[in-house]
């Protein structure tokens, strides 16, 4: 089969001919559409991401759409031709998504819903998985909640903006005056943070009290800034990137809590795979239900493109989720 690989970190991918995988046991022989891409997939290529622990040769790519075309011994809840998404690679040894075909553990997958295109689907598991882990597994998001999510235009943020409308929570969302709009059709309440302090915006909305539920996509100094706009006693703070060091004094002085949420986990240790599976299911329900519609950037790109795919997220001017059409 056809596959980009990585053969040592910061170098260019290399498109090649490796050997087609077999579904082994508890596993289904998926023909991957599309894959999408993440900026953790750039990070792994040029070698900045050690947490995840790649091996490398590697094919990389983390989240795909496609159909089953084999299932592997002890598998009986999907069959060959069922469309499926999931977050099924790309990290620790486990192959990833940039290639015609994957062997994957059947317990990352969810059945593909039909208001879902292939490309809108490989767009969401690793943003969805993240956003569902931080907001429903950890915060409990529910009803009646006031919500800010940092960084609402981006991958996660646009995600965790529809998971907490889904859930009834009024969401605020932070965003530059260039996404404000991508925040609004989303459904939440944009605040500039170019130009509005933590503690103007925890005033305007908020009356000086906070929100219940906060939610970090961008990490760094952002995370600081969520510790400061948590509601007091029962406010809790999530975060997808507290990998710093932060001064603790802000939420301690609050009563609040904190998670922390690393979406790699079931991957690298095969613990919890079929929560992930769990989640995924959660989604087509979502999207099956008209809540939950990613938003893609219009570009296409095939797995001759992956470095300018690559390029386009590196850059920041993404208009949306990039998607790798696999052909």
């Amino acid at each position: 089969m056809r596959a980009v690989v990585l053969r040592e970190f910061d170098t260019p991918l290399v498109l090649s001919e490796i050997g087609k995988p077999v579904a082994g046991p508890g596993q289904v022989l998926v023909r991957i559409e599309a894959s999408g891409v993440n900026p953790l997939d750039t990070k792994i290529r040029a070698g900045k991401a050690a947490h995840a622990r790649r091996t490398l040769p590697a094919v990389l790519g983390l989240d795909l759409a496609g159909v089953i075309e084999e299932t592997g011994p002890g598998v009986t809840d999907f069959a060959p031709g069922d469309e499926v998404f999931g977050m099924t690679g790309g990290v620790g040894d486990v192959q990833g998504t940039l290639a015609e075909y994957a062997a994957v553990d059947a317990r990352l997958l969810a059945r593909k819903p039909a208001a879902l295109s292939m490309r809108e689907a490989a767009a969401l598991p690793l943003v969805f998985i993240t956003a569902w882990e931080g907001l429903v597994d950890r915060a409990q998001v529910h009803a009646g909640q006031k919500v800010l999510v940092h960084g609402g235009a981006g991958g996660i943020g646009q995600v965790a903006v529809q998971i907490a409308r889904a859930r009834g929570a009024e969401v605020f969302a932070t965003a530059s005056p260039s996404r404000r709009e991508v925040v609004q059709r989303l459904g939440a309440t944009p605040i500039d943070y170019t130009t509005t302090a933590v503690q103007e915006y925890v005033a305007e909305h908020t009356g000086g009290e906070g929100f219940d539920v906060v939610f970090d996509t961008v990490g760094g100094s952002v995370l600081d800034d969520s510790f400061a706009a948590v509601r007091t006693y029962t406010g809790h703070v999530v975060s997808a990137l507290g990998w710093g060091s932060h001064s603790l004094a802000p939420l301690s002085f609050r009563g609040a809590t904190y998670s922390g949420v690393f979406t790699l986990l079931p991957l690298l240790t095969g613990r919890g795979r079929e929560h992930h599976g769990e989640i995924m299911r959660e989604a087509a329900a979502l999207a099956a239900a008209g809540a939950l519609k990613p938003l893609l950037d219009p570009r296409h790109f095939t797995l001759a493109d992956v470095a300018d795919a690559h390029a386009a997220v590196e850059s920041g001017t993404a208009q949306g989720k990039i998607v790798i059409d696999i052909k």
